[in-house]
């Protein structure tokens, strides 16, 4: 199928690795030009060069920290002048919930739920308005939001909180920008196999004493496909939402975690 993307302009928050980068990477295999953003320069370049080498496409990369607004609009500033517009925006920029704390009510503090809304939640709002304002201009784009099963689940206060935030401003957002053309949906990864992912799962077994795939296997439980989702996976949806054959869809979020059991609702 062609998605109809050759020649559309990308900028992808958190590109350098996981989900970002795997969105980048179709994106780019679907002729579109990307700018990829995140805090690490050496990171950056590195994913930058090996997508540009792979695709053909002109893949930049961008440093910028989400959660402080002058970085942001210096970033979309930027990304209009390299690509000569922006016509999609993915907003995947965001630390592990809880930042690896106890995200619970009675250990958990304040500044766990600050930082994780200040970068996911209000690092989303920041970097929809400040592209939004090239797509209204142009009157067409495409917003996907990076949120994550945890919006559907008991999954900390500030896991689940950040998540469920990202679901109601896609709703706000396509409401508002819809009559300009662009349309806003939501994607709600679960587990996902991603260098993250895999380190904290070694981790976790070298603290507990146990094979690597004995973790791997308690997750897998809690899927329906009987396996984790791939990053890839969850790009290949990305790149179909943010087509212009996905016009009819906005203001909608897709559960992307492979059927997880233990979703309630």
């Amino acid at each position: 199928m062609d998605l109809q993307l050759s020649g559309k302009r990308a900028v992808v928050t958190g590109g350098s690795r996981g989900i970002g980068r795997a969105i980048a990477e179709v994106l780019a295999r679907e002729g579109c030009d990307v700018v990829i953003c995140a805090r690490g320069e050496a990171a950056l370049v590195e994913t930058a060069t090996e997508i540009a080498a792979a695709s053909g496409r002109k893949i930049t990369p961008a440093v910028a920290d989400t959660s402080k607004a002058e970085d942001i609009e210096a970033m979309i500033d930027f990304v209009a002048r390299t690509l000569g517009g922006i016509d999609i925006l993915v907003n995947n920029a965001a630390a592990v919930g809880g930042r690896g704390k106890a995200d619970t009510l009675l250990e958990g503090d304040d500044s766990i739920l600050r930082s994780d809304l200040d970068t996911k939640v209000l690092g989303y709002v920041r970097t929809s308005r400040a592209a939004a304002r090239h797509m209204v201009e142009q009157g067409w784009g495409r917003i996907i939001q990076i949120s994550g099963l945890a919006t559907r689940m008991a999954a900390g206060v500030s896991g689940g909180m950040r998540n469920a935030a990202v679901t109601n401003l896609s709703v706000v957002l396509a409401n508002e920008l819809g009559p300009h053309g662009i349309t806003v949906n939501t994607l709600q990864p679960g587990l996902v196999e991603t260098e993250t992912f895999r380190a904290r799962i070694e981790a976790a077994a070298q603290a507990q004493g146990v094979a690597v795939q004995a973790l791997l296997d308690q997750f897998v439980g809690n899927n329906s496909i009987g396996r984790i989702v791939r990053a890839s996976e969850i790009a290949e949806v990305a790149a179909f939402i943010a087509s212009p054959l996905s016009g009819a869809l906005t203001g909608e979020s897709i559960s992307v975690g492979g059927g997880s059991t233990n979703v309630y609702y």
